[in-house]
């Protein structure tokens, strides 16, 4: 009765991991193999209990034939197994034709008095074998071609990835367990006299199965929520089987009969929902992976764009600044006198090359501070003596502009940051030749103020105009790249929008923050950038 119960459940569950295996991937040949050993094992647990179950000393000796038939089978699918695993092999080897070739002699040889000479009872009717003289042969087969299939697998081990190295281990382990246990009883304890034990060899084969189908399911294509689900199920479906085998009475067969049934359509469902939504979750892994891959892609061309207009806009630099030397040359009478339209159109590329100067010089900044490549020379550099060279420099500009400009700071005091002083002179320079561009009338002043914050003293530098103003929806996006406001645009001021968005990044290489105010539009502007005091 024991091994009646246990033949049952070793089928139930060898053909529910067989059928669970090959319903991943029908396609793959490893899958499909398996599905083969799995059919193999099948029919040696079927043929055994049927062994155990015969009265008829005829019908159990045509059975033991048959039983040595599973395990020849078993080592042949295992060897198929250990060549196509992980990835597929369409040509025959040499060493598979002989074991194909040997299997099919030793399957002709099962029927006949050379294998099992001998089949009868025990004292408590047990059916027990005399081995005949072939029969150490299907062990040497059986152990030869399971020492073959393992010499495959571990040669190819130190070419396999983490994943696939882990499905070697628990393949290896499981076919160690199962094909030890099984020499010893089918095949040692036969030869020595102890054929009484040889019934329990087909159950070993679960050992292989368990952990050969977690090795393919776990490491390879499915999640270990499904696995649990399953075993779960599996498990609680098992139990209830062995309640009807062991029941004495017909109600509680019945009844656990229904339960069974009951519980057969909830575990299926459950067992669906669970995979419907690890293959969702899947499904949203793999477009998640995909979009990390094309962000990734975005991120490389945009860095190869960066490279290519750094590239370019250095290339430009060398003949604007010719351009605007020999343009010097020409206006400052150095080359000869000229006369006014000369003058006049020399003047007009001399800014035009000023103006196509800048717009390079802002590019190249934005390609440093994005690939990271920006360099600052910090040192303590006085504000007040930066801005005077700065309006020295802007001087002409200022002048042409008919402004009331003015400067608004104690000459005889130092206002001493830590900066990097090309850098800052740069900012400086933008701001106030914007407040010039930008105010057609009335004044520009640029002031200095320290400012007391707890233990910290901080250098205001600003610039109030009362130009265009700013409109408070393009407060928001002043400082970031490419934006302009749309009052620039219709008093045809030329620009790329860039200034501000490097000024900005400068600002805060600097620690310090830069920012803008204004009352509206057509009502003034000023602009203020705050850095710590640097003593």
């Amino acid at each position: 009765m024991l091994y009646n119960t246990l033949s049952i459940i070793t089928l139930i569950f060898s053909f529910i991991l067989g059928i669970y295996v090959y319903e991943n991937n029908k396609t793959h040949k490893v899958n499909r193999t398996f599905i083969f050993l799995i059919v193999s094992a099948i029919l040696w647990i079927f043929v055994n209990y049927t062994i155990d179950t015969s009265v008829s000393i005829k019908m159990i000796r045509l059975w033991s034939e048959l039983a040595l038939i599973g395990p020849i089978f078993i080592a042949y699918f295992f060897y198929k197994l250990s060549i196509i695993f992980p990835k597929e092999k369409p040509r025959q080897t040499k060493i598979e034709f002989i074991i194909k070739l040997v299997m099919l002699v030793l399957v002709g040889l099962s029927f006949t008095s050379l294998n099992i000479s001998n089949v009868y009872f025990l004292d408590n009717n047990i059916p027990a074998i005399d081995p005949g003289p072939l029969y150490i042969f299907f062990l040497i087969y059986f152990v030869t071609v399971i020492i073959l299939s393992l010499c495959n697998l571990f040669r190819k081990y130190k070419t396999f990835n983490k994943l696939e190295k882990l499905q070697v281990q628990y393949i290896s382990l499981g076919l160690g367990l199962s094909a030890l246990s099984g020499t010893v009883i089918n095949g040692i304890l036969p030869i020595l006299g102890y054929s009484e034990y040889i019934n329990l060899g087909p159950y070993f084969i679960l050992i292989f199965i368990f952990f050969t189908s977690y090795a393919i399911i776990k490491f390879k294509m499915f999640d270990i929520k499904i696995i649990s689900t399953e075993l779960l199920v599996l498990t609680i479906w098992i139990f209830v089987i062995i309640r009807i085998l062991v029941a004495n009475t017909l109600e509680d067969k019945l009844v656990n009969g229904g339960l069974l049934f009951l519980l057969l359509i909830f575990g299926t469902f459950l067992i669906r929902s669970v995979i419907k939504e690890v293959e969702s979750r899947e499904k949203i892994q793999l477009l998640a992976t995909d979009l990390q891959k094309a962000n990734d892609r975005l991120k490389e061309l945009d860095k190869q764009k960066t490279e290519f207009v750094s590239f370019a806009t250095h290339q430009l630099r060398a003949p604007l600044t010719a351009m605007k030397g020999y343009a010097s040359l020409i206006i400052e009478g150095d080359l000869g006198v000229l006369s006014k339209p000369i003058r006049d159109a020399i003047t007009r590329i001399y800014d035009s090359s000023n103006t196509l100067t800048n717009i390079v010089d802002d590019y190249l900044n934005i390609s440093r501070i994005e690939l990271g490549t920006m360099k600052y020379l910090f040192d303590k550099v006085d504000l007040r003596e930066l801005v005077d060279n700065v309006v020295g420099e802007l001087k002409p500009n200022i002048e042409k502009s008919g402004l009331n400009f003015s400067t608004s700071f104690d000459q005889n005091k130092k206002y001493l940051v830590h900066a990097d002083k090309d850098k800052f002179k740069q900012i400086v320079a933008n701001l106030i030749d914007n407040s010039i561009k930008y105010t057609k009338s009335g004044s520009v002043v640029v002031s200095l103020n320290k400012k007391i914050e707890g233990e910290t003293s901080k250098i205001i530098f600003s610039v109030k105009d009362t130009g265009i103003g700013i409109d408070p929806e393009v407060m928001p996006k002043l400082f970031t790249k490419f934006s302009r406001a749309e009052n620039g645009n219709r008093q045809n001021i030329h620009g790329t929008g860039l200034g501000l968005y490097v000024a900005k990044q400068i600002v805060m290489a600097h620690g310090g923050k830069i920012w803008a105010e204004s009352a509206g539009e057509g009502k003034g502007s000023t602009f203020f950038v705050e850095l710590e005091e640097g003593i």
